[in-house]
């Protein structure tokens, strides 16, 4: 009896693993943009803590949330919905969007505990908005595409991660940084993306 794997399986296999791979490497982008804003890692943040817990408008001594920093979570997560809904297929949206919920807690939690960043619960809103964009996108691309969804979706994850990897590295290399000045303290700043710390 042959036991062999079908084409079709083994492809499958392959992109799987391809995309387990790139969802890994989005997952430590991920982490490095959100708790040290692509500067070096640290786990000795500053000494200031600070959480802003009303959603969208001012309040704790932050201005109302920026349409750039609430555009950039939401895109942010797009990319983890998209992955999570490749590598867990028979995951409803729901499932999916409260994982993004969880990891987004996380890392507002960790921001608070290391005193690397202002916790928001807006971030964490849009965080979860963006990962249920993101399985919205790829249910539009299983329509579209049938079966090539998984080889195509590889393709453009792949390109996508080659892409934030050079931007990555043109930031760090660059004179820009994300957060406020050395020695200021982020809850004396009006809250926009980029200057939040």
């Amino acid at each position: 009896m042959s036991t062999a794997i079908p084409a079709s399986h083994a492809r499958r296999r392959d992109h799987r693993v391809l995309i387990g791979g790139l969802f890994a490497v989005y997952l430590a982008l991920l982490v490095w943009a959100v708790l040290w804003k692509l500067g070096v890692p640290s786990l000795h943040g500053g000494d200031t803590r600070a959480i802003k817990l009303v959603p969208f408008v001012a309040g704790d001594g932050y201005g109302e949330s920026g349409p750039f920093e609430m555009i950039a979570n939401v895109a942010l997560f797009v990319p983890f919905g998209v992955y999570l809904g490749l590598l867990a297929p028979r995951w409803g949206w729901w499932r999916i969007g409260a994982l993004a919920a969880v990891v987004s807690v996380g890392f507002e939690t960790t921001q608070y505990v290391l005193a690397v960043g202002s916790s928001d619960v807006t971030d964490v809103i849009l965080n979860t908005a963006g990962a249920i964009v993101g399985v919205a996108l790829l249910a539009a691309a299983r329509r579209a595409l049938g079966a090539r969804t998984a080889s195509v979706l590889a393709a453009v994850c792949a390109a996508g991660t080659v892409l934030a990897l050079a931007a990555s590295a043109a930031f760090v290399a660059g004179p820009v940084r994300y957060g406020p000045p050395p020695g200021e303290a982020p809850h004396l700043r009006p809250w926009h993306g980029a200057e939040r710390g």
